[in-house]
C-alpha cells in the first residue's frame, strides 16, 4: 500500500468503486440471463415484461459509464431481435 495519506485514500475509494461496480454488473447480467431463459421458454408475455425492465437498467448502467453505450445498444438489439423471433 502507498506511504502518502492521499494516496491510500485513493487506494480505498477505488475498491469501493470496484465494488459497486461489480454489483451493478452483476445485476445487468442476471436481468440479461432472465429474459433469455424467459426466451428460450418461449413465455413472450414474461420475456416482453422483464425485457422491458432490462432495457431501463441497462440505460441507467451505460448513462453511468459502467458500460459502453453502444455495448448497451447491442445487447438490447440482440435480445429484441430473439424476441421477435418467438412471435
Amino acid at each position: 500500500m502507498a506511504n502518502i495519506k492521499s494516496s491510500k485514500k485513493r487506494v480505498l475509494k477505488a475498491e469501493q468503486n470496484r465494488q459497486h461496480n461489480i454489483k451493478y454488473r452483476s445485476m445487468l447480467r442476471t436481468f440479461i440471463k432472465k429474459v433469455n431463459n424467459a426466451i428460450f421458454e418461449k413465455n413472450i408475455e414474461l420475456s416482453k415484461k422483464m425485457f422491458r425492465k432490462m432495457q431501463s437498467i441497462i440505460d441507467k448502467q451505460a448513462q453511468k459509464n459502467l458500460i459502453h453505450k453502444n455495448k448497451a445498444s447491442r445487447y438490447k438489439s440482440r435480445i429484441y431481435s430473439k424476441i421477435t423471433k418467438i412471435i
